[in-house]
C-alpha cells in the first residue's frame, strides 16, 4: 500500500549537503584554534537551535550567550559551500520521480533555515519536486521535537500515522518517531546509529527503502 505522504530529511538524505556543512564547520573551528574532529560532527549531526549553539560553544570553550553568533558564522559558511557544491545523494532523484510518478505526496521537513534548504535543493536539482518544504523556522520547536513533520504531513493533509519519514540522523529520527511517523534511517555519517528507525537501509537505493515507500524498485 502508499503511504498518506513521504517525507524527506533534506542534508544528508537527499542531498549531499553534509559534505559542505563538515567543510563549514572545519572553517569555523579552524577560526577559533580548535580542529574539527569526527566526534564534533556526530554529536552536531541534525541539530539546530539552542542545541546545536549550546554545542558549538562547549566544543569551542566559548561562554553562555557566544552560541547564537557562531551559528549565525556556521550557516553563512554553509551557504557558501552549498551553493558551490551540494549535488543529490544516489537513489535520491529516482526514488523522488518514482513516488511523484505514482502520486504519493511528497515533502521535506528539515532543521536548516529556509535559504539553506532551499539552495541544498536547488544545487541538487529537486527545488521544484517537493510540494510542502518545512523548515524549523516555521514552527515552534526543531528536531528533536516533532514539530516539522507533522507541519509537513498537515500541509500535505496526510495522516501522520500513515506516512513515512526517511532520515539520517539520530535527531531526525527521533522527531519523525515522535509524530507517529514510520522511519526509514539512512545513516549519513560513519559511526552514527539510528536504533529508533523501523526499516533500516545503506543509501537510497537499497530495496528495502522502495518497499518501505510502497514501491518497487527496477532491477
Amino acid at each position: 500500500m502508499a503511504p498518506a505522504c513521504v517525507i524527506f530529511d533534506c542534508d544528508g538524505l537527499l542531498v549531499d549537503s553534509e559534505s559542505a556543512w563538515t567543510r563549514a564547520e572545519a572553517t569555523l573551528y579552524e577560526r577559533h584554534g580548535i580542529a574539527f574532529t569526527l566526534e564534533h560532527k556526530q554529536e552536531l549531526l541534525g541539530t539546530s537551535g539552542p542545541i546545536a549553539m549550546a554545542t558549538l560553544e562547549r566544543h569551542l570553550g566559548l561562554d553562555d550567550g557566544a552560541g547564537a553568533a557562531l551559528l549565525g558564522e556556521l550557516n553563512v559558511l554553509a551557504l557558501e559551500e552549498v551553493e558551490r557544491e551540494a549535488p543529490a545523494l544516489p537513489g535520491a532523484v529516482e526514488l523522488v520521480t518514482a513516488l511523484t510518478e505514482a502520486g504519493v505526496p511528497i515533502g521535506v521537513a528539515s532543521n536548516s533555515p529556509h535559504v539553506l534548504v532551499e539552495a541544498s535543493l536547488r544545487s541538487a536539482r529537486l527545488q521544484d519536486a517537493f510540494a510542502a518544504v518545512v523548515s524549523a523556522q516555521d514552527v515552534a520547536h526543531g528536531k528533536p521535537a516533532p514539530d516539522v513533520y507533522l507541519e509537513a504531513c498537515r500541509q500535505l493533509g496526510a495522516d501522520p500515522a500513515a506516512s513515512v519519514a526517511l532520515e539520517d540522523s539520530p535527531t531526525g529520527v527521533e522527531a519523525a518517531r515522535a509524530a507517529g511517523l514510520h522511519v526509514v534511517g539512512v545513516p549519513s555519517l560513519e559511526g552514527v546509529e539510528l536504533p529508533g528507525a523501523d526499516t533500516l537501509a545503506a543509501s537510497l537505493h537499497a530495496p528495502a527503502v522502495w518497499a518501505a515507500v510502497g514501491l518497487r524498485l527496477a532491477a
